[in-house]
Parts: structure tokens; C-alpha cells; sequence
């Protein structure tokens, strides 16, 4: 057999782990080919390919990143590009497509297996918000990243007594910013499912000094948004790629708190830090098992499926139902976060 594997959308650490286990369970278990392509969908539209083997992937175990390269290719150019990648696909005697991504590159594998290319889906995303899986790879990094830096940040708002806005990366779920905020101690977090009111937060902010406290650490998804008529956004408008352009809601809520409160303000945005560098070992190992056992249901002929870790176990689900919907963060994890508020 002839394994095609490509990484798409953004980087996230364990990309390269993934590789680094396709190639070598398909290589040890079943004596099976392994072929990349480069810059995700577009190296596939333009037959951009590499070989992978063994030696090609020794060392990518701890490497952020990814070897191949990845891009983001509009979707109106994948669907008019599906004759294109199979045929590219077919000259490669590839037999089954192994895509590494998040919801838009699942999206275009979902596209690919209803039009008949054999496909076995990886989800990775740092933000943790693809459907049907416990976990996606580059989330515990991110936490850990964030976390790091939140618990940098907490004496350094101490010594100066000062407020304290983290914006970390969450588009539509605020899983990072509720798993940082709740480890790293954080009095607020703001996040994309539950619009925020300034007022309340100026409140809180207001209450906590008034009691004695020496500052307040806010934590910020960037796609968090203030309900309706409390405070002016501005409007970046969108890519194209559909998607919103963000402006900085830590930075306008931080003038909105200085002006209401009187309090000083200073904001952080972690950014691209947050999906660079080495993956924790955790996300090492859920790669490599993803990895795994995706090879192996490409042998079984298990195609239009998705590993998925359920509880402790990888399991397979159809790929129309991991994209069906995005992952948000729960009302219940919502409650949770509410306790520690303050």
C-alpha cells in the first residue's frame, strides 16, 4: 500500500509526531509506502511531493511544527480543484490519504471521501473545539504555554498593583482560556460562548481592590466578544477564507477598564507562541497514537473515518460528524469557571 499524508492549516505541536508514527507503523507493521505533500492541500493541487521514510522522520518526535510544511487553500478552490488533487492522487498510486488537520482540513477530507478518495482523518487543532474526540493534539501545549506565561505575569502585576489582560487564541471556543484561567489562578476569564459584560467586569476588577487585593489577572480568548450595546468593537471585517478579523479585544477592553475604573491596565497577547515550539509529552503521545492507528485503519480499509480519542481509548468516527459542529465549551464548564471568578 501507498499512504499519502499532508499537515493543513495552521502549525500546532505534534504535527511532526504524527508523521514520525504513520511512516514507521506503516513501514514495520505492514512494509507500506509513505509519500508527503508539501504545504498541505496546495502541494496536492500543484504535485508537490516528498518521500518519507524511516530516516526522513528520525528526530521528529520532539519537533514543533511540522516537516512538511502546511497553508491554508481557500475552500471554493478545493472544490473546484477535487478533479485536480485525484488525479494527482492516482499518479502517486496513492491508495489512501491521510490528512492532518483541523475543522477546514477535515472539512476538504470529508468533501474528498464523499467523492469517493479513500481518507482517514487527524484531528489537531490547539484550540480543542473538533467534534467527537476528547482531545486534539496542540491543546495541552498551548495550556501549558499559556499557563506558564499567566503565572510570569501574576508578580509582576503584584509589584505595581495593576490589572492584568492576557489574550490567549480561541476563535469560537475558549477551551485555552478556560484551562489556562483555572490553572493559573486567573480572577476572570472572557470567552467566545458567553458574551461579557463591561460593566461586570469593571465591577469585579473594582471589588478586588477595594478588598485589599494587589491586582487582577484577566484572561482573554481573541474571540471573545462584550454583549450588545456595553462596549464599541471595532470591526476588522473578514479574510478570505470567511473568517473574522480580529482587532484586539484585550487591548480595547483594557482602555474601557482604565477609563471606568481608574485603575492601570497593561495587556499581553501570547499569539503565535502559544502553537510553537517542543509539544508536552502528552500531546507527543496522543500524536503518536493518533498516528498509529490511523495507519493501521487505512490497511483495514476503514475510510471515511476519523481517529478519536474516547476516554483513554483511540477510537474511529465518521468524518461527517466531526465536522458537522464545532466543540464549544460547555454551560457546564461555563459554571465551573464562575466559582473562581472574582
Amino acid at each position: 500500500m501507498r499512504i499519502g499524508i499532508l499537515t493543513g492549516g495552521g502549525d500546532c505541536p505534534g504535527l511532526n509526531a504524527v508523521i514520525r508514527s504513520v511512516v514507521r507503523t506503516a513501514a514495520n507493521h505492514y512494509g507500506s509506502e509513505v509519500i508527503g505533500f508539501r504545504d498541505g492541500w496546495r502541494g496536492l493541487l500543484e504535485d508537490r511531493t516528498t518521500p518519507l521514510d524511516i530516516g526522513a522522520v528520525d528526530g521528529l518526535l520532539t519537533r514543533g511544527g511540522t516537516t512538511l510544511g502546511s497553508a491554508r487553500v481557500a475552500p471554493g478552490l478545493l472544490r473546484d480543484g477535487l478533479d485536480r488533487m485525484r488525479a494527482v492522487l492516482a499518479d502517486h498510486d496513492v491508495d489512501v490519504l491521510v490528512p492532518i488537520g483541523g475543522e477546514g482540513t477535515l472539512t476538504a477530507a470529508h468533501m474528498l471521501s464523499e467523492a469517493g478518495v479513500p481518507v482517514v482523518g487527524v484531528p489537531k487543532t490547539i484550540d480543542n473545539d473538533i467534534d467527537c474526540t476528547d482531545l486534539t493534539f496542540g491543546f495541552d501545549t498551548a495550556v501549558s504555554i499559556a499557563t506558564e506565561m499567566i503565572d510570569r505575569l501574576h508578580t509582576t502585576a503584584e509589584s505595581h498593583q495593576r490589572v492584568l489582560l492576557v489574550e490567549v487564541m480561541g476563535r469560537h471556543a475558549g477551551w485555552i482560556a478556560l484551562h489556562a484561567g483555572l490553572a493559573a489562578g486567573a480572577h476572570l476569564t472572557l470567552v467566545p460562548e458567553e458574551p461579557f459584560d463591561v460593566e461586570e467586569v469593571c465591577r469585579l476588577v473594582t471589588a478586588r481592590f477595594e478588598r485589599g487585593d494587589s491586582h487582577v489577572i484577566g484572561v482573554v480568548a481573541e474571540g471573545a466578544t462584550p454583549k450588545p450595546g456595553t462596549m464599541a468593537l471595532r470591526d476588522g471585517g473578514v479574510d478570505e477564507y470567511g473568517h473574522r478579523r480580529f482587532t484586539g479585544v484585550a487591548q480595547q477592553l483594557g482602555f474601557e477598564l482604565e477609563r471606568r475604573t481608574g485603575k492601570e491596565v497593561r495587556t499581553t497577547v501570547l499569539g503565535h507562541v502559544q502553537r510553537g515550539g517542543t509539544p508536552t509529552s502528552f500531546d507527543r503521545v496522543l500524536a503518536t497514537r493518533f498516528g498509529l492507528h490511523a495507519t493501521i485503519a487505512a490497511h483495514e480499509g476503514r475510510y471515511g473515518q476519523m481517529v478519536a480519542l474516547r476516554g483513554t481509548d483511540i477510537e474511529l468516527v465518521p468524518l461527517g460528524d466531526a465536522v458537522a459542529r464545532l466543540k464549544t465549551v460547555t454551560p457546564s464548564r461555563l459554571a465551573e469557571r464562575r466559582a473562581f471568578t472574582g
